[in-house]
Order: structure tokens, then sequence, then C-alpha cells
């Protein structure tokens, strides 16, 4: 099966911010969003996120920011809303997802896990939220894993940052549906990326596809259009949902 990336979505006059825009999921989502008629916002620590605006057409624009870093994404936050006067969307997608083993994991990669995954989704819909309460509307959406619910070998500081992004959507969720924003999670599986494909190649990556009840890993599109539902006006009454993509792989 052909996964085709265009959409019935209307994001006509929608401003949208992506963190982690540059390649996949982010990437793809851009795509979709831009196909849709949204004006975006991009967020990426690659200098090549500038390019990706470029890329989507004039009205897009890309930032390099450091989503850790309160004040990176404060002045980036800042820079935006000049620009484009509101926020509808935010997606937050940014992560990394080193490996070690539990006993020895280092605190270093530990403290620097929790900091991109978790920290750095809280500061940025934090400099966001304020604007879309006041207006009352407003979609949130965090990418958090299948990993937020299960264990995974050598996963230890990814599980924990992506647990802790449910339970922040739960919150925010819970606080902003009464003024007009909903909240709401993405938990995929492993995702047929860059960065995903190159973690689980070769026999690893057969014996995980055949714990998979679809036996496949997920399409960047497959979440991308996940990502696009829940941003968009038929997916009003979902709030604080963590929406499960894996292929089944967490009910087995």
């Amino acid at each position: 099966m052909v996964f085709k990336s265009n959409t019935s979505y209307d994001f006509t006059d929608a401003v949208v911010v992506v963190t982690g825009a540059a390649a996949g999921i982010g990437r793809k989502a851009t795509e979709l969003f831009a196909e849709a008629g949204a004006t975006l916002a991009l967020m990426d620590c690659s200098e090549s996120v500038k390019e990706v605006a470029s890329d989507l057409g004039s009205r897009h624009t890309g930032w390099i920011v450091d989503v850790s870093d309160a004040e990176s994404v404060t002045a980036t936050a800042n820079e935006i809303l000049t620009l484009f006067g509101r926020v509808d969307v935010l997606v937050n997608n940014a992560g990394i997802g080193p490996l070690a083993p539990a006993e020895t994991f280092p605190l270093g990669t530990w403290d620097k896990t929790i900091a991109v995954n978790l920290t750095g989704p809280f500061l940025v819909a934090r400099a966001f939220a304020p604007g879309m309460l006041a207006r009352k509307n407003g979609r949130i959406i965090n990418l958090a894993s299948q990993a937020a619910v299960i264990g995974i070998e050598g996963h230890l500081a990814y599980c924990a940052s992506k647990a802790g992004i449910i339970g922040m959507t739960n919150c925010m969720a819970l606080e902003w549906a009464p003024m007009g924003v909903t909240v709401n999670a993405i938990s995929p599986t492993v995702v047929e990326t860059e960065l995903g494909l190159s973690g689980w190649a070769g026999e690893k990556g057969a014996r995980a596809r055949a714990t998979i009840p679809t036996r496949r890993f997920a399409k960047p599109g497959e979440i991308a259009s996940a990502i696009m539902y829940l941003a968009s006006t038929e997916a009003a009454m979902i709030n604080g949902a963590n929406l499960m993509v894996d292929g089944g792989y967490t009910i087995t």
C-alpha cells in the first residue's frame, strides 16, 4: 500500500508552529500543513530548517532554536508572534533518543534527553498557550511514543521523557480545554525516518517488525496525518487523548 500525502483538511489562514521541523515526522507534517493552506513557523536546532521553510513557499519561515533553552524559546516565540500575530496550532515534535543500559546511563545524557523531550515541549507550549487562551481557540499536539507506556531496552531516559509527555498533556488538557484549547498526544511505534531506521536496522528491525500485529513500522505520513486530524475542527471533542499509532503493538 502506498501512502498518499494529499489531504482534504483546510488550514487556510491558520498559523501552525512545528518543532523538529527539519526532518522526519516534523518535516512531513509541515508538507501536509502547507498543502492544506497553513502558514508555517518552523523550529529546529538544524540550520536546514530555513531551507525547508523556503522550499515550502515564501509565506513560511524557519527559526534555529534549542527548545530546551528557555531564553531561546521565548525569543523565538516573540519573533513568531510579532511576524504572524498569533499561533493557532502547535505541534511539539522535537526530540532525541540516545541509548544506554539503565545501570550505566550517563547523567548528562539523561539530563539532555529530559531537557529536549520534556522540558522543551513545556517551554514551547507555555510560550504560545497564553495567546491561544486569550482567543479561546487553539490546538496543541505533543509527540509522545509507544515508549511512554511500555519499557524498551536501552531507552531509559527516552521512556521516562515520553511518559512525562503524557502526564503533561493530561494536565494541560484539563486546565486549558474550558478556555477553548485542546491538548492531545500521539504515540507512534518506530517510524521509518532516517533516525528511526538507523536505530532499528537489520536483524534488530526484523525482530521488532515481527512483534507488531501489522508486521511493519509506521510511515512518516501516517503520523503526520494523525497530527493533521487532531489539529482539525473535526477533532474538536478530542482532548487529553493519547493516540496510539503503533500497529497494535501495545495490545500484545
